[in-house]
């Protein structure tokens, strides 16, 4: 399994690359309608989504490049909590049934990027080698 561990900070940047990207796509669907409007959400859109958009598209660019990983990763974190508890726990307990399943997964997704930081393949990893 040592061949294994050798990969995880690469995998680490793979996760964080997805994620972001799907994170970023969210905001530009609210901001854009790019690749098609967010499905039920307003239009205008309110002031409370019109910053979770901005947060989750300079949020997901800054993850998606792995730049200021951990300060990103806590504010798209914390985002994804407050939408949490806001717009899907009110709707019922069970993620499953409430629609937020997506919301719980990208909070810890994040949580966990917080302290992992962005992995091999980041601009915070190439930064902290010219560092040295």
């Amino acid at each position: 399994m040592q061949s294994l561990d050798a990969w995880a900070p690469r995998t680490l940047s793979l996760l964080r690359i997805i994620a972001a990207l799907l994170f970023m796509e969210h905001g530009l669907m609210k901001l854009l309608h790019f690749p098609a409007p967010q499905p039920g959400a307003p239009d205008p859109l309110p002031m409370m989504l019109l910053a979770a958009a901005w947060i989750e598209v300079i949020g997901g660019g800054l993850l998606t490049l792995g730049l200021f990983t951990r300060a990103a990763a806590f504010i798209c974190s914390g985002q994804m909590a407050v939408a949490y508890f806001t717009a899907h726990s009110p709707q019922g307990f069970w993620p499953a049934l409430n629609g937020g399943e997506p919301a719980i997964l990208y909070c810890f997704v994040f949580f966990y990027l917080i302290f992992a930081g962005g992995g091999a393949w980041s601009l915070d990893a190439m930064r902290g080698r010219r560092r040295r």
